[in-house]
């Protein structure tokens, strides 16, 4: 059936809304801060003091340097590789999230007060921007690059790098999509960097001895 206005004409149509297809990004955005709300409102007393330590222990990655130094002194030649290799993961991520990363989502940080994080778990607020979390980011390369060469020790590693990620949430000082996606973006970096060190550490092998033939014995005759 045909609509037509009083004059004859059609009706105008409903301009067409790009919006819907973003719409995803808001629903995620506001289940991100529910869960910030909740880890803020849930009483955590035993928790508190411990992960504000943790978190303030992480910053300028001294966790993974204290790591990086105890695996070369105790590990040997292995232990100094899988130490480099998880500083130069950690270096490289470090860069990507704070020069280049957080300047293309200018993301706030949490309201701490409005929330009412419990003071007792605070630490200092940051004064960069809050997606991704960059503590995440290195913790997670840190431990990504040093499980590449030691397979042993990437489970702890990984299980440390994901208690400072929590720690970052817990103290209100990020939300819980900037501690994944920091987690992931060093992860990726991190299998990167091992990748080109792989192929620098294959370039630079020296090559093997030549087999020597034995020289033919003279005949007999």
């Amino acid at each position: 059936m045909n609509v037509t206005t009083p004059d004859g004409g059609q009706p105008p149509r409903p301009a067409s809304d790009p919006a819907p297809n973003w719409r995803w990004l808001d629903d995620l955005q506001r289940v991100d801060i529910a869960i910030y709300a909740a880890v803020a409102r849930t009483p955590t007393p035993a928790l508190d003091q411990a992960m504000s330590r943790l978190s303030q222990a992480a910053n300028y990655s001294r966790i993974s340097l204290t790591a990086a130094a105890a695996l070369a002194i105790v590990g040997g030649r292995p232990g100094r590789r899988a130490a480099a290799a998880g500083l130069v993961a950690t270096g490289v991520t470090s860069a990507t999230v704070n020069l280049a990363a957080k300047r293309l989502m200018p993301r706030r940080r949490p309201d701490r007060l409005g929330e009412e994080v419990p003071i007792a778990r605070h630490v200092r607020m940051p004064t960069s921007r809050s997606f991704p979390s960059g503590h995440s980011a290195a913790a997670f390369a840190f431990a990504t690059g040093v499980g590449h060469v030691l397979p042993p020790v990437a489970a702890p590693l990984r299980i440390l790098a994901a208690a400072v990620a929590y720690s970052r949430v817990h103290t209100g000082v990020h939300y819980p999509g900037d501690v994944v996606v920091g987690g992931l973006i060093g992860t990726v970096i991190a299998q990167t960097t091992n990748q080109v060190l792989d192929r620098a550490v294959k370039s630079r092998r020296v090559p093997g001895r030549r087999e020597h033939r034995p020289s033919a014995s003279p005949s007999i005759t």
